[in-house]
């Protein structure tokens, strides 16, 4: 018999929204984007429909992303995709049947910030006392399949579009952590930086994204894996033509790597004694869209001395980690953080 009442696991991303449903899976997984008609305030298109507007639309049309190093930037917009994602998730009957929500927000986010990401989705249609906040790091090291419940410690490094959450976790709770808003996003804007300085050719984002999935690297790049990539020439304004390498990218990605690691490494020292040393046997695991750059694991191996190794499923970890919590709610609430007007019971 199907049931009336909805559970559903969101993750809250700069860049991507993914949506888990109890006993389904993960049912969406589209970019955070909203496309809104300037001239009437229309909600034009949300999601994948809105990402192929971008940088291509005419001006009375404005694509945006709402979300800003995940946190919220844009509070209206930011509850009308979310009222588009719910409806989505429940198959268009958005105001049939109960509703729990269990949605991730960075470890180093305010009081106020909360409250915001909350206020959204309550106005979104979710009942106040069901909704519920989990951190990030917590939702990804779920997600990745690490003894989050038991007294042993855990690294996880979730790095996201906006942020980076570096955590080391035990006995269901955060021991210590640094987040940064440092993530995928600060890696497009130096590649189109470095585009800029070192070819004089201005590039928009999502060539800088394609650049980073082909010949992105954080050490030992391959000279032999070159990418045509095509702007606007600065001087002559024209289209034109030039070829980056995989050392090109590694130089374009130095810094904000550079960050990651530096969090990595404060993480550790500030970690207890006996939790380090966990994490020594253990390693540290990758999750989020940054897993995937290309020997990331290898240089964080190189500077901490410890095993790194991405999560099965990278840029799955956090939103499968609100579904493993719904899932087995009783076992695992003790992970989540409550606020205000949500609090459980």
């Amino acid at each position: 018999m199907f049931s009336l009442t909805h559970y559903l696991g969101i993750d809250l991303g700069t860049a991507n929204i993914l949506v888990f449903a109890k006993g389904r899976g993960i049912i969406l997984n589209e970019p955070s984007v909203v496309a809104i008609n300037t001239q009437s305030n229309e909600i034009m298109a949300v999601g994948d429909e809105a990402k192929q507007m971008i940088g291509r639309t005419p001006g009375s049309i404005v694509a945006i992303r709402p979300l800003k190093d995940g946190v919220i930037a844009d509070f209206e917009t930011t509850r009308a995709m979310l009222r588009y994602f719910i409806k989505k998730a429940r198959g268009g009957s958005f105001f049939s049947g109960k509703l729990h929500v269990v949605i991730c927000v960075p470890s180093g986010v305010t009081e106020v910030e909360k409250r915001a990401i909350e206020e959204a989705t309550i106005s979104a249609g979710v009942p106040a006392r069901s909704v519920w906040l989990i951190e990030e790091s917590m939702a990804a090291a779920i997600g990745a399949g690490l003894p989050v419940a038991e007294p042993t410690g855990s690294m996880i490094v979730d790095i996201g579009g906006g942020t980076s959450e570096v955590a080391v976790i035990s006995l269901s709770g955060v021991v210590t952590c640094k987040s940064l808003r440092t993530g995928g996003d600060e890696l497009d804007n130096n590649i189109i930086s470095f585009v800029r300085r070192e070819y004089g050719l201005a590039i928009g984002d999502r060539t800088a994204e394609d650049i980073k999935l082909k010949i992105g690297c954080a050490h030992d790049p391959d000279p032999s894996n070159i990418m045509a990539v095509r702007g606007r020439d600065l001087v002559s304004g024209l289209p034109r033509t030039v070829e980056l390498s995989e050392e090109d990218a590694r130089v374009a990605l130095a810094e904000p790597v550079g960050k990651i690691i530096d969090a990595i490494k404060f993480t550790l020292e500030k970690t207890p004694p006996e939790l380090a040393a966990d994490v020594m046997a253990s390693g540290i695991v990758l999750a989020g869209g940054g897993a995937l750059l290309k020997n990331l694991d290898r240089l964080i191996e190189i500077e901490t001395g410890i095993e790194t190794f991405p999560a099965e499923e990278p840029l799955n970890c956090v939103a499968l980690g609100t579904g493993l919590v719904l899932e087995h709610f009783k076992q695992l609430s003790g992970v989540l953080i409550t606020h205000g007007k949500t609090r459980r019971g």
